[in-house]
């Protein structure tokens, strides 16, 4: 009998302890996807169908279903690839001069701005020392260079503040980064 409470109450206290996990996760963390500032459109991450085979910095090594980061529009109820296999591995390479490896969209965590427009994207699995910049509307790629606008705290959390002008008080907003499922697995 006595065995019988102790696994219940090591049951109910694994449960609970599983539950506060997730719900810090979800606290420092957009997870999937994300909602934009002003509710037009939703960020979020969509499975490929097919493996990806692809050289590795130890090895090579097979990616069995990578994610895409999609952007699906509230006003028009459309999706559609925002950052995609295709196109992001030759993009970011030749932005990267020193990082001559594949990367996923996946390997990063997207931070959007205030401005409903701007991803900056930090890496989150691999050794890239650089972060880079997403423009939305223009479809656009950069390497970000960090002039003190935007301080990246531990790697989930980055902090913007400043006076948007002179009429205004000094403000500090946080943002949470999207990440995909793939880097919590």
């Amino acid at each position: 009998m006595k065995k019988i409470i102790y696994l219940i109450l090591i049951y109910i206290f694994m449960t609970i302890f599983s539950y506060a996990n997730d719900k810090n996760l979800n606290d420092y963390f957009h997870i999937g996807k994300m909602e934009s500032h002003d509710d037009n459109f939703i960020l979020y991450f969509k499975t490929r169908e097919k493996s990806i085979i692809a050289k590795g910095e130890n090895s090579n090594y097979i990616n069995d279903y990578p994610q895409d980061l999609y952007i699906y529009n509230n006003l028009l109820s459309e999706d559609k690839p925002l950052i995609s296999y295709e196109w992001f591995p030759s993009r970011a390479r030749k932005l990267l001069n020193k990082y001559n490896f594949p990367l996923f969209p996946e390997d990063f965590a997207y931070y959007l701005l205030r401005d409903n427009n701007t991803l900056i994207m930090v890496s989150a699995l691999k050794n890239v020392n650089e972060s880079l910049m997403f423009d939305i509307k223009k479809n656009e790629l950069k390497v970000y260079n960090n002039n003190g606008k935007l301080d990246f705290i531990i790697s989930s959390f980055a902090k913007s503040c400043g006076f948007s002008d002179l009429n205004t008080n000094y403000k500090c907003n946080l943002y949470k980064p999207l990440i995909s499922n793939n880097l919590i697995n």
